[in-house]
């Protein structure tokens, strides 16, 4: 992938930019998240720049993004190969990639970040960028936990901020939860949701509560079954099935807590824990803590709740 230039940036219409419709992305962040909203944004003929650290990391980015688009031709174009590796070459155009953020924002309509979970780290990078962003920019995030108003205070378009939290793997998930803070205005708040529908998404709005609906609903619930098992009300096993069984649920409690990470569930829980210490739903794990504590992570360590060989 050749790295953006100036002049592809410049390119931008300007009338998109007046009428307020994300035309052009740069995503900040090429991990799993990010390369998949990059890919969704691509496919949907927007313009879009990746940026991360490296060029290393980047083209891992764009492997991956061209394997995904691969497995979605071979599906959709199973009697037209040539078709099929149009569609992917086309989606590709739309994808170029940076290493350096602020060399590329200069006409983007929307700056959305989806790096590592870290208020601080967060904070720092729309400080920075915010000096290089032109005034119509909308800045977003996709933090899945963080406030989106502490993020936005970093900056001075506080009121050009909000959220968009998109949920893993983004091609075949079609949830975007769109949040917005006391000063998000509704020109912003109407472009991001107008942008997760033109994503082919289904957004909801969503105040900047802790965990906006699902993780606020889905994290406790998680938490309790951990703790149903710590008291010895019943064992993973029987928690899964049951849940699986009785509530229709594709995976049960201890299942999606190895797959999602039993590293970010924490991470997750001790930060509303710090906010809210009184409120019962947000009370940390020792059994938690515990594995955490010791590498067992889930499914990408090889064991959480569950082995995994």
């Amino acid at each position: 992938m050749a790295f953006v230039t100036h002049q592809i940036i410049r390119s931008l219409s300007s009338s998109a930019v007046r009428s307020g419709v994300i035309k052009h992305v740069t995503i900040i962040g090429g991990g799993l998240m990010g390369a998949g909203i990059a890919q969704v944004a691509a496919s949907t003929g927007h313009s879009v720049v990746l940026v991360d650290q490296s060029e290393d990391i980047l083209k891992k980015s764009t492997k991956g993004i061209e394997d995904s688009l691969k497995r979605i031709a071979k599906k959709k174009f199973a009697d037209k190969p040539e078709a099929g590796a149009e569609f992917i070459q086309k989606v590709l155009k739309n994808v170029t990639t940076s290493s350096d953020a602020a060399s590329v924002i200069h006409s983007t309509d929307l700056v959305l970040e989806a790096i590592v979970e870290n208020l601080k780290i967060k904070q720092d990078l729309f400080s920075g960028l915010d000096k290089f962003a032109p005034d119509h920019t909308i800045f977003a995030s996709n933090t899945s936990s963080l406030p989106i108003t502490d993020i936005a205070n970093s900056t001075s378009r506080q009121d050009r901020f909000g959220g968009l939290h998109f949920f893993n793997p983004v091609p075949l998930m079609k949830l975007v939860e769109v949040i917005r803070t006391p000063m998000t205005n509704q020109k912003t708040f109407d472009a991001l949701l107008e942008f997760s529908k033109a994503l082919g998404k289904h957004p909801v709005s969503c105040k900047d509560t802790p965990g906006f609906i699902v993780n606020r609903l889905l994290v406790p619930y998680m938490m309790e079954a951990i703790r149903l098992h710590e008291k010895g009300h019943g064992s993973k096993e029987d928690i899964d099935v049951a849940m699986k069984l009785g509530a229709g649920y594709p995976m049960g409690p201890f299942e999606l807590l190895d797959y999602v990470g039993l590293d970010t569930s924490k991470f997750i829980i001790d930060g509303w824990h710090e906010r809210d210490p009184d409120n019962p739903l947000f009370a940390p794990s020792p059994m938690l803590n515990q594995l955490v504590e010791q590498g067992k992570l889930g499914k990408k360590t090889g064991e959480g709740f569950y082995k995994y060989k």
